[in-house]
């Protein structure tokens, strides 16, 4: 596909961002990151983005904020959120994390082969989902094309 599918990092810690940084930067993708929520929020207003890895824990919005705020929009509602914790392990913020939207509930220390194989899996999904919507947009056009004919052929007739 022509488009870069982009990966959206968001942790309050730097530490976080460089480790998860050099487990996936054999990935054929961007890695944008974010110190915030707000930042990710931002970001994720300027980018198309094929994956949120997000820490649960973050000064001023924590990521159950932002993965409610997400949802709650037309443009980020289904962009898949991965939650990434070393505090937030109990039950309760695990099923918190699922009942916000998140598709996994992970745990630091991360595993690499874990985290890059879930991140292939979604990153694999999204090329799909754009093969599709580039092939619904290609047969819409020729629908489009097809009924102008039509309406032509009948005016002459």
């Amino acid at each position: 596909m022509s488009k870069e599918q982009n990966i959206l990092i968001v942790d309050d810690h730097p530490e976080n961002l460089v480790a998860i940084e050099a487990i996936l930067e054999d990935l054929d993708c961007s890695l944008l990151r974010a110190a915030s929520g707000n930042e990710a929020l931002s970001l994720l207003l300027r980018h198309e983005i094929s994956l949120v890895l997000l820490d649960v824990q973050m000064p001023e919005m924590d990521g159950f904020e932002v993965a409610e705020l997400m949802r709650k929009s037309q443009r980020t509602r289904m962009i898949p959120i991965i939650f990434v914790t070393a505090i937030s392990k109990e039950s309760r913020y695990v099923s918190r994390g699922y009942d916000v939207g998140a598709v996994d509930y992970l745990f630091k220390p991360l595993d690499a082969t874990v985290l890059r194989h879930k991140v292939r899996f979604f990153l694999d999904l999204d090329e799909q989902k754009r093969r599709l919507e580039e092939k619904l947009r290609k047969s819409q056009e020729s629908m489009r094309e097809l009924q102008k004919m039509l309406a032509a052929s009948q005016k002459e007739a």
